[in-house]
């Protein structure tokens, strides 16, 4: 396994690879956990090369957001990746990532509709920042192939979307949410919370699921959400929102004629620890 901190000895180590080679990529920002050793498996199985980023990326973190207390698990991420396989691990530093600067830099506009719902609402310049680095990694690494967790799915999403914009040849390959014991979809951010909010935590899950069966068997979509952001703003959740939209560009989904996302994102615990998760609901 290698590991690699700059642009030039990335490009030279992807240079040197066979160009039939099925080349995977794993953007992540490190605080590895099962979620992301998920995506790693699944590009063993399928890629010659896995290729694994750990970036904490500036660009695509507010003012007032937790860019200085992300978690930084460098060591341990490490010794992770060389359980799974990987072949090759890129650790840059924002300054090499951004040489003159983020206000210097040219920058992805995702499609505003899309991007500008949801987390978009409250997280403004976020999936600008987003589609930025994934696009420079993207241009660096040249995969074939590029893994993402469905628990981002609007950023899932806005990739996919890019690369059709942007008439880019990658196959983007998503992987289903992994979940701990009591339904709470891995993040690295649930590291702010205290054991018992972990556990109180998956009420979130635990309502998507009761939201998608009264949806199926007798509540309209909007009485089912309305019911779901009640019961967990009793329990202590503040919702930032709660909605169901089409999976192809996240549209408004006010019927039950086809299979659409429930989303959500709320704050949690004493730290109030933003929390996202999602289901599909289909089979009506």
């Amino acid at each position: 396994m290698k590991i690699i901190d700059s642009v030039r000895e990335l490009i030279a180590y992807r240079n040197g690879l066979n160009p039939d080679l099925k080349i995977a990529l794993v953007p992540t920002m490190g605080a590895l956990h099962e979620g992301h050793l998920a995506l790693l498996k699944e590009a063993k199985q399928k890629a010659d090369i896995v290729i694994i980023s750990i970036f904490v990326n500036p660009l695509q973190f507010g003012q007032n957001e937790d860019l200085n207390k992300y978690p930084r698990t460098l060591e341990k991420d490490i010794q992770l990746c060389k359980s799974i396989g990987v072949d090759l691990i890129f650790t840059p530093t924002a300054e090499e990532i951004y040489p003159e600067g983020q206000e210097n830099l040219s920058k992805v506009i995702p499609r505003k509709k899309v991007a500008n719902c949801l987390c978009g609402k409250t997280r403004p310049n976020h999936f600008a920042g987003v589609l930025t680095i994934v696009l420079k990694l993207f241009n660096l690494i040249q995969p074939t192939q590029a893994y993402f967790g469905e628990k981002d799915f609007q950023q899932l999403t806005l990739i996919r979307l890019m690369l059709k914009d942007l008439d880019l040849n990658i196959d983007i390959i998503p992987v289903s949410i992994v979940r701990n014991s009591g339904g709470l979809a891995l993040s690295s951010r649930n590291k702010y919370l205290t054991e018992l909010e972990v556990s109180q935590a998956s009420q979130i899950y635990l309502t998507l699921m009761e939201t998608a069966e009264n949806i199926k068997n007798k509540l309209s979509i909007l009485e089912a959400l309305n019911l779901a952001k009640l019961n967990l703003s009793t329990q202590g959740f503040t919702i930032d929102y709660l909605e169901a939209r089409s999976e192809d560009n996240l549209e408004i989904v006010n019927n039950k004629n086809s299979p659409f996302r429930l989303l959500i994102a709320a704050y949690f615990g004493i730290n109030k620890t933003r929390l996202i998760d999602n289901l599909r609901v289909f089979n009506f």
